[in-house]
């Protein structure tokens, strides 16, 4: 399970001062589950994200993935955890399963393990075709299912996805869809941010909408159209921002 309390960010920039990038923000994501976490460029989804994956330390407030602190025990964390972010590069001169080899050996499995876990991976993700190929000549699809390929060698208990389908064709995109719900079903806890109001329908049991660093709503995707009276996802997105923004 994740666990963010009252967690908060703050950046210092010469020209604009002090910078609150994450503003006490709690929620909790369970097993089995998908939070789905949304928000426009600059909300401070992804700076909350890499809290929780202890790639940034928070300034205050604290969070627990899988039952350890981000602060105190992020080397525990890392073994819980599989991060995917839209931005995230591949070496080009090994192939794709070469570098998940090599992730593998990062988190300490043994040989014959990684064998193991590569080959159900590359058949449940479709790689066949590339799997010996070098990363440099890949495509956007294929380099995006290596990426989640190598974050989840380690069989990690929670998943977190930034903007995995950014930039991908449609049944790249569905592909990487039904994994994420697949991920569910086997008992993870998943955390997904996107853009993509289609796959908040499809896949989210929860929604978290921040805005200016904050948590500004929450709730099913039928408890948002309820609250705020239209059925429309993106309208209802629409209209919690625009309302915060008029606070």
């Amino acid at each position: 399970m994740i666990e963010a309390r009252e967690l908060t960010k703050t950046f210092q920039d010469k020209k604009r001062g002090t910078i609150q990038a994450v503003d006490r923000v709690s929620f909790r994501a369970e097993p089995g589950r998908i939070y789905g976490l949304l928000g426009a460029n600059g909300a401070g989804k992804t700076t909350t994200l890499r809290l929780l994956a202890t790639l940034l330390q928070p300034t205050s407030g604290g969070a627990t993935v899988g039952g350890f602190d981000v602060a105190r025990e992020p080397e525990k964390v890392r073994t819980q955890v599989g991060f995917l972010a839209a931005s995230t590069a591949l070496y080009g001169r090994l192939t794709a399963r070469e570098m998940i080899e090599y992730f593998g050996r990062l988190n300490g499995l043994p040989p014959a393990e990684i064998r193991t876990r590569i080959k159900r991976l590359a058949a449940e993700l479709d790689m066949g075709e590339f799997l010996d190929r070098r990363c440099d000549k890949f495509s956007t699809g294929m380099k995006q299912k290596t990426s989640i390929a190598r974050t989840l060698i380690h069989d990690p208990a929670v998943m977190i996805f930034d903007e995995p389908t950014l930039g991908l064709d449609v049944m790249t995109a569905r592909a990487i869809v039904r994994f994420v719900r697949e991920c569910r079903d086997r008992g993870k806890t998943v955390i997904y941010s996107t853009h993509v109001m289609s796959e908040v329908e499809k896949l989210c049991d929860t929604v978290g909408i921040i805005h200016d660093g904050r948590l500004c709503a929450e709730g099913t995707v039928a408890e948002l159209r309820a609250r705020h009276g239209v059925h429309d996802l993106e309208e209802v997105f629409v209209r919690i921002v625009g309302e915060e923004e008029r606070k």
